[in-house]
């Protein structure tokens, strides 16, 4: 069969769910203008969202088919309506939900139709089931394979709250390049900068001097300055901003740069602090090598960190590394600064994990 070549998510967690997911698959091969290739593994996930709801069984099919991108909505909206699908609000139980998330390479933004499906590269069950197929498919918009998207989010899914401030924090050691990439970013995404406080830091010069007492009094003032920036109460919902560090950077310098009273102290001052801050709902992680990263220092020229030796910055990056293994906060995507970076794409991709989104991938 000639055609577009279309990708369908599947899902159920009512009532026989296997058989629900079969039945649909069946009733797919049977329909006229469709002819089904493959469908990936059965996964079980947990409901977003609503932790009370039954888990779910998903599956992604690929298809072939003549049809319009409107008229395969259709047909799917009615293999759900004879399978018992009752519409009772957006993250509701369903017997079954068939979405179409991918349709040849198609952009579509319409009241009823959005393609790809607006939030297909925050689910991890629904990548994974797209790299069955084909782990080299691009997303239409985003314009990195589903390969590439499903690394971001490390095997978790994400549900957006787009009411919330919008916090993209980009991270990564000393000297990487973070500070000039946030202002590039926010220029173009139009949004506001955060930045880290070092200028008007007044022990930093000191205690990259040597002067150990005063490396408590360093952390406090940028955990408190930090703390300020992202205080609920100092962000709009709604609105989007973009920050030089990663406020869980915290506890890297401290445990780095503390004796073991000091970190004590700090730690337990860090975690009533640590629950007010924001959440980011994006990081872009940038590495490179600790090298790079000196040069980089050495030509900017601060006068407190003209001492910075590349073992400390090695220690740095293994920590970053550690921190970020075990993220689970928002997705993330990862940089490498020795490569030629195009801000414009980075900053089009990062619009699609934010409440941009709303104009950018729907």
């Amino acid at each position: 069969m000639t055609g577009k070549t279309a990708y369908i998510g599947l899902g159920s967690n009512l009532g026989d769910r296997r058989l629900n997911i079969d039945s649909a698959v069946r009733m797919l091969a049977e329909a006229e203008g469709i002819e089904l290739a493959r469908i990936s593994d059965i996964i079980e996930t947990e409901a977003l969202a609503q932790s009370d709801q039954p888990k779910y069984l998903n599956a992604v099919s690929e298809l072939k088919t003549t049809l319009s991108a409107e008229d395969l909505h259709k047909r799917l909206a009615d293999i759900e309506a004879s399978l018992g699908r009752v519409r009772e609000g957006k993250w509701s139980p369903r017997t079954i939900d068939l979405d179409i998330l991918l349709f040849g390479q198609d952009v579509i933004n319409s009241p009823d139709l959005i393609i790809p499906h607006p939030q297909m590269h925050l689910r991890s069950f629904v990548l994974k089931g797209l790299c069955q197929h084909n782990g080299d498919l691009q997303h239409p918009v985003i314009k990195e394979s589903v390969n590439e998207l499903a690394e971001r989010l490390r095997g978790l899914d994400f549900a957006p709250n787009h009411d919330l401030p919008q916090l993209i924090s980009v991270a990564g050691i000393i000297g990487v390049g973070k500070t000039t990439l946030t202002k590039k970013l926010a220029s173009l995404l139009g949004c506001e900068v955060l930045l880290e406080p070092y200028d008007t830091n007044p022990f930093m010069p000191d205690v990259y001097a040597g002067k150990k007492e005063l490396a408590l009094d360093s952390q406090l003032y940028f955990l408190t300055s930090r703390v300020m920036q992202l205080d609920h109460n100092a962000l709009k919902n709604g609105k989007i901003y973009i920050s030089d560090y990663v406020f869980d950077k915290e506890l890297i310098y401290g445990r780095e740069t503390l004796t073991a009273e000091q970190l004590s102290l700090y730690e337990k001052i860090y975690q009533p602090f640590s629950h007010n801050v924001i959440l980011p709902v994006l990081v872009i992680y940038l590495t490179d090598s600790s090298q790079n990263c000196l040069e980089r220092i050495h030509e900017r020229n601060r006068p407190y960190e003209q001492k910075i030796e590349q073992q400390f910055l090695e220690k740095l990056s293994d920590d970053y590394e550690q921190l970020f293994s075990n993220w689970k906060i928002s997705p993330i995507i990862c940089i490498s600064m020795s490569e030629n970076l195009n801000v414009e794409h980075l900053a089009n991709q990062i619009k699609c994990y934010t409440i941009l989104a709303e104009s950018k991938c729907r």
